[in-house]
């Protein structure tokens, strides 16, 4: 058993830190908004900031939603770093900018503890269901000894290489899976606009070379107009902004990237920010004035 901290309980952290308490560990919990009565009952252990976590805990999970968010758990007042003592681990599991995400490694290095870059996919049903993929950056040894507590919160983990590159996987991750998105949102509208029932063309393209998680659980979603998160847009933008930034950055061209930012700006302009990133799909329906049919 470890002494785990935990950083960070929303959509997804909340299920992860409940998996790692049913798998046996000892848990110490903060978030902002207050830890939940959930975690507590079932054994875990409120804590009034990140830096008690971090002083009660051997490895300190981050869970937050953007690059700011996980620099002030890290370095601000009462937090992680002033509670680190050497030896301890740093594993922050936001999804964030990979240029930044090195500069917190070095900083956390420097107090003699070990840091992981390790976001994750999967969404809420893989956080509930310990089903995530985890895209991990850090040294061998570092990965070797949390990679345990993953497997309590995931299936398929890999050390994709050093501080950086965990995040970097999951921005080429998020450039996929919106793309995706777009693409069955088309193919559901066309569908539905030239007549055919869209749940069942769904259900055909489902055996076929079409076939994709995005096309069985968000197809889903599109047809039942089933839009509570999930992934929320404006988490998704700003993932597609870390792409964008680093595209320029590298002198490469994104143009689907760019479009489909462009497509989620048009739903966050329609109070749409905290829908599910599957309804990206009602900018394409606004476009087209037709909505894609319940089934």
């Amino acid at each position: 058993m470890s002494n785990i901290g935990f950083i960070g309980l929303g959509i997804m952290g909340k299920p992860m830190a409940l998996n790692l308490i049913k798998g046996g560990h000892k848990l110490f919990l903060n978030t902002r908004s207050g830890v939940p009565q959930e975690l507590t009952a079932a054994g875990g252990i409120a804590c009034a900031s990140a830096k008690d976590v971090a002083q009660k805990a051997d490895i300190v999970i981050v869970m937050v939603p953007d690059t700011p968010d996980v620099e002030k758990v890290l370095f601000g007042a009462n937090g992680v770093a002033e509670g680190l003592s050497k030896g301890k681990t740093v594993v922050d599991m936001s999804s964030i900018s990979p240029i930044e995400t090195k500069k917190y490694a070095k900083r956390v290095n420097n107090l003699g503890c070990e840091y992981l870059d390790a976001p994750v996919s999967g969404g809420e049903v893989g956080a509930k269901n310990a089903a995530l993929t985890i895209m991990v950056g850090g040294s061998q040894s570092a990965f070797d000894k949390v990679k345990p507590i993953f497997e309590l919160m995931g299936k398929n983990i890999t050390l994709v290489g050093g501080n950086g590159d965990g995040q970097t996987c999951k921005v080429a991750n998020q450039i996929i899976v919106a793309l995706n998105i777009e693409a069955v949102g088309e193919a559901l509208l066309f569908a539905s606009k030239a007549g055919a029932d869209p749940a069942k063309v769904r259900q055909a393209l489902m055996g076929g070379f079409a076939a994709s998680r995005i096309l069985e659980v968000h197809g889903e979603r599109m047809i039942k107009r089933t839009f509570d998160p999930g992934f929320r847009i404006e988490l998704h933008q700003k993932d597609l902004s870390l792409a964008l930034a680093g595209a320029r950055a590298l002198g490469v061209s994104l143009p689907n990237t760019a479009t489909a930012q462009e497509l989620f700006n048009a739903c966050n302009a329609n109070g749409g920010a905290k829908w599910d990133h599957s309804a990206m799909v009602r900018a394409l329906e606004k476009l087209a004035n037709h909505e894609v049919a319940k089934s």
